[in-house]
Parts: structure tokens; C-alpha cells; sequence
């Protein structure tokens, strides 16, 4: 279980630094209907992430089994392919970045957050975490992890726990926090949305190079 919790980590630290969600969390934060908005757009989240790797789980403990002293090619055929995928993506944001002096560029649907519902947000949470496609390496690379190493049912449940509350982590504590103690947190609040904003995309292409290159590696290593 231990190595399975070593490999998921790196992961679930991919989905929890993502920038977007975090402002999109922020602005629910700024927004008149904070409290409503934001629990909804953390409950989408949480189930996005817990589905994902759930089903990325199940369907890597279906792979054929394999001697223990023998290589894995179909398992390092998918990290392979994984690790590929994450350096594309790297690529993508790095590309992605503003030039000095230039005004960051975010996603259209962020300017409506005002007018977000509580089924809203909590679609959008979902679909942020359970369908975007950085998420979904990291949740097939989590599951595959966590399938291959073959753990009994209760410590599959502890290690996908432990990769969700990780993951969900940079979301649940500003709008915990907020909850708790709203007029302190406005003021930086907004200034982490501006900076998070401003390095979005060289934070993704660093991260997602870091473990793209390293499940390249992992992939490798079971031939």
C-alpha cells in the first residue's frame, strides 16, 4: 500500500495545483452568492475527482496479471502514453503563457460566475475535475497505480481517499476558510486570484513537465 500511496501522490498534487479551478473557486468567493456558490462548485469537485479515479481504478484492476519477476508491458504501454500525454500538455500551456506586460487571457464562463447557481457550480466543479483532460491523465495514472498494485478493498478505499482529499485540497481550504472567517480573507483572496491568474500557465507546463517526465520513467521501467 505504501508504494501505491508514493505513486499517487505526484498526481494528486498535479490536480491540486491546477490554477483554474482554484480562481474559479476565488471568484465564487468575490461573487454576492459566495456561501451557495462556492460549497456547490466544492461538492461537484470532490464527486469529479472521487469518480474519476474510481473508474480509472477499477478498469486498471482488470488487466491481466503478471508474473511478479517478469515485466508489465501493458501497464507501462499506459504510463508511456500517460507520461506522453502530460508532455503535450505541458507544451500546450507553456505556449500558452502571456508575454511581459501582457494581460493574462481566462475562460469565458468566468465572467458569468455572478450569475452562477448552486446546480451550476456544482456542474461546473464536476466537470473541471472529472472531465478535463489534465485531470483525467492524472486519474488514470492514479488508478493505474492503484490497480496494479492489487491491495484488498479497504485499502483501496484508504488510498483513493487519500488521493482525493490531496487533490481537492487548494479548493476545500479557501472555501472552508471563507466560511469561517469571510471579511478577513476578501483582500487576499483577490490577490492570490491576480497572481495565481498572471502565472497560470507556466505553473501547469513546470508541473505537468515534472510528471510527465516522471511517468515516462515509471512506464519504462516495467519493461
Amino acid at each position: 500500500m505504501n508504494e501505491a500511496i508514493g505513486g499517487i501522490l505526484p498526481l494528486a498534487l498535479g490536480v491540486a495545483i491546477s490554477p483554474i479551478p482554484i480562481i474559479a473557486a476565488i471568484l465564487m468567493l468575490l461573487s454576492p452568492k459566495a456561501r451557495v456558490t462556492s460549497v456547490g462548485f466544492l461538492l461537484g469537485w470532490l464527486v469529479g475527482i472521487v469518480v474519476a479515479v474510481t473508474v480509472f481504478t477499477l478498469l486498471a484492476s482488470v488487466l491481466p496479471d503478471d508474473d511478479p519477476d517478469a515485466s508489465k508491458p501493458v501497464q507501462g504501454v499506459i504510463q508511456l502514453l500517460l507520461g506522453a500525454g502530460l508532455l503535450v500538455l505541458a507544451l500546450g500551456q507553456w505556449r500558452k503563457r502571456p508575454k511581459p506586460g501582457e494581460e493574462p487571457v481566462l475562460p469565458k464562463w468566468m465572467q458569468a460566475i455572478d450569475k452562477v447557481t448552486f446546480v451550476g457550480a456544482l456542474g461546473l466543479g464536476f466537470l473541471l475535475s472529472a472531465l478535463n483532460p489534465k485531470n483525467l491523465i492524472m486519474a488514470a495514472g492514479a488508478g493505474t497505480e492503484i490497480g496494479a498494485a492489487e491491495l484488498a478493498g479497504g485499502e483501496t478505499v484508504l488510498v483513493i481517499a487519500i488521493y482525493v482529499l490531496i487533490a481537492a485540497s487548494t479548493v476545500a481550504i479557501p472555501v472552508i476558510a471563507y466560511l469561517l472567517a469571510s471579511a478577513k480573507l476578501r483582500g487576499p483572496l483577490d490577490a492570490l486570484r491576480v497572481w495565481l491568474a498572471h502565472e497560470n500557465a507556466v505553473i501547469m507546463a513546470v508541473l505537468l513537465l515534472v510528471i510527465g517526465i516522471s511517468m515516462l520513467g515509471k512506464g519504462i521501467g516495467s519493461f
